[in-house]
């Protein structure tokens, strides 16, 4: 399974959903609060970039050395319609300050120096140190992950369905409870995450774990049509 780390990691490079958070600015339109971009540097300090007129940057500017404090958080939702559509959300805490010469026209980088992280998701709630943030790498699908989770969820749903008889015993637990549809809900380089919808509402999730872990799309479609061919046996 992916560490916390690396969960974290993926979604600051992934098209999620974030705002930084900076003491003072609570009261200014919410979209003002939200990064053009985002990365991480070699050093683990995160790179955003906002226009240079927005509120976030003159409270950078006008901040001395590091004292100005930060929090980005990032709410990630699944790209498929399923209930509880929230599959997570990380917060990353630290300093911010800003780097002129990152500057582009009519734009200007700012770096959050990491103190401290954390994530609450489909995995559990962890705390992540700087460090392993620095040295994890964000999941090799992170840029494709929400185009593929469409593309099974519209044009293999009755595939994705057979992926019920992979449940063992749970299968019979549930089977008095008609299940209405097999929905991808998350997808990385070890495995498919599927929640399971029934009739009256109910819904669980279940993990299907690769036989490998796959490095690219195209070692994906291979060991995707391995559990297919796994759940029509």
């Amino acid at each position: 399974m992916p560490s916390a780390a690396e969960r974290t990691r993926t979604l600051v490079q992934s098209t999620c959903s974030a705002a930084l958070l900076v003491p003072g600015l609570d009261v200014i339109p919410p979209d003002l609060l939200v990064p053009d971009s985002r990365s991480i540097g070699p050093d683990g300090d995160l790179f955003l970039r906002f226009p240079a007129d927005s509120p976030v940057v003159r409270a950078a500017t006008h901040a001395q050395g590091d004292e100005l404090t930060a929090v980005l958080e990032i709410t990630d939702v699944a790209p498929v319609s399923v209930p509880h559509r929230i599959r997570g959300r990380a917060r990353i805490a630290g300093w911010l300050t800003r780097v002129p010469g990152l500057a582009e026209p009519g734009r200007m980088m700012l770096r959050l120096e990491v103190g401290e992280a954390a994530i609450d998701d489909l995995w559990g709630a962890e705390d992540i140190e700087p460090e392993a943030l620095r040295d994890a790498d964000a999941d090799p699908l992170v840029s494709h992950e929400a185009e593929l989770l469409q593309h099974l969820h519209a044009a293999h749903s009755e595939q994705m369905e057979t992926l019920s008889t992979l449940l063992g015993e749970r299968t019979a637990d549930t089977r008095s409870a008609r299940r209405t549809a097999a929905v991808p809900v998350a997808l990385d380089r070890f495995g498919l995450r599927v929640r399971f919808v029934e009739d009256g509402g109910g819904c669980f999730d279940a993990r299907f774990e690769f036989p490998d872990p796959v490095r690219d799309v195209g070692e994906l479609r291979r060991a995707m049509y391995t559990l297919f061919e796994a759940a029509s046996c």
